[in-house]
């Protein structure tokens, strides 16, 4: 590996977590690969998820939902869950992209550009997008799957799941013939009475939890790793860092490694964050710089050229999003474009 940082992407591990969420939903696993497969590439994910038969995919937005038909051809279905935006239906006409139609201006939109197949949004309590259940249209020509989002999916405790999994599936009964999908990644681990027709796992894809911390059952996927710069002793009382923002009680020894956050080490990892370095977890010290980081090796036998694990197999990426004080989603779409991703 000859990149400064880099994010290597374990393809076997996506597809046996992808068999582990089928197998747990008792549904079909619809991947949502929105956010560039939050950020681990959608292209590479989807074709590897299309050979464990995966034939229905989710994105956000019209150009993602582009960018994935160019790359697996005319086999799958695409959705996007934008919908149909104003001024967009030719270009998700062209692409063959079924927007999921979340008002009634977007139904109006896609009908008046010639309409197709195409999905419902049903808003049970989340509010965010979508049809209140007593607002829900008359069944439309087209329509292949109407679909609901959990809330509090990673709190299996909270009776708001239920409320609203009762709520989806009234319903969606209006609408017979369509796919229902309603579980997400966590929704998945809820009960099969939430995998309904087909779910629609994306972080547990990825290598999440589905409450917010490892689960044994979800494999890593992503490695976040950096290389070595320079090792060096630091003698108590200097600082490493910006605005002295670590300063030694005792002799230290200090590895630069070349990761920062403009490639996706957010600087909330000071001061808790920690790094597998050779088997051993070490904490981030100082401030997170821009293209560098710094750790603690007192007492390990580190060189320049070795590598540290920022997250993956030795620091899970639960535990690496909770030092941040943030959530998985957020570690793995923060890596950004100059980071090279590699697939294994």
């Amino acid at each position: 590996m000859t990149a400064p940082a880099a994010l290597t992407v374990d393809l076997d591990a996506l597809a046996g977590n992808f068999r582990t969420l089928e197998r747990i939903g008792g549904a079909p696993a619809h991947p949502v690969v929105k956010a560039d497969a939050y950020g681990l590439g959608a292209a590479a994910c989807a074709e590897r998820l299309m050979r464990e038969g995966a034939r229905t995919f989710f994105v956000a937005r019209t150009r993602e939902g582009e960018q994935l038909r160019a790359a697996l051809g005319a086999t799958p279905a695409i959705y996007v869950l934008d919908g149909c935006l104003t001024g967009r239906a030719a270009r998700l006409r062209a692409a063959d992209l079924r927007p999921i139609l979340n008002t009634e201006a977007q139904i109006a939109e896609w009908r008046a550009a010639g309409g197709g197949r195409c999905g419902l949004q049903i808003d049970t309590g989340m509010n965010r997008l979508g049809f209140r259940p007593e607002a829900a249209p008359e069944p439309f020509a087209g329509l292949d799957l109407v679909l609901s989002h959990l809330a509090c999916a990673d709190d299996p405790a909270e009776p708001m799941n239920a409320r609203q999994r009762d709520a989806f599936a009234a319903a969606a009964a209006r609408y017979p013939g369509a796919v229902r999908s309603f579980a997400n990644s966590g929704g998945i681990f809820l009960g099969r009475d939430y995998g309904f027709d087909a779910t629609r796992p994306g972080v547990c894809l990825y290598g999440g939890g589905p409450e917010g911390r490892p689960d044994p059952r979800i494999r890593p996927v992503a490695t976040l790793s950096a290389e070595v710069l320079q090792v060096c002793d630091v003698a108590a009382g200097e600082s490493v860092g910006y605005s002295r923002g670590f300063v030694a009680d005792g002799p230290r020894r200090i590895t630069t490694c070349a990761a920062g956050y403009a490639d996706g080490v957010l600087r909330a990892y000071s001061p808790r964050g920690l790094v597998a370095v050779g088997g051993e977890l070490r904490p981030i010290v100082g401030r997170v710089s821009m293209d560098v980081c710094a750790i603690d090796v007192t007492g390990l036998e580190v060189a320049v050229g070795d590598r540290v694990e920022l997250f993956g197999a030795h620091r899970m990426l639960d535990d690496a999003a909770a030092a941040a004080g943030t959530i998985a989603y957020e570690l793995l779409t923060s890596v950004t474009a100059r980071v090279p991703r590699i697939y294994v």
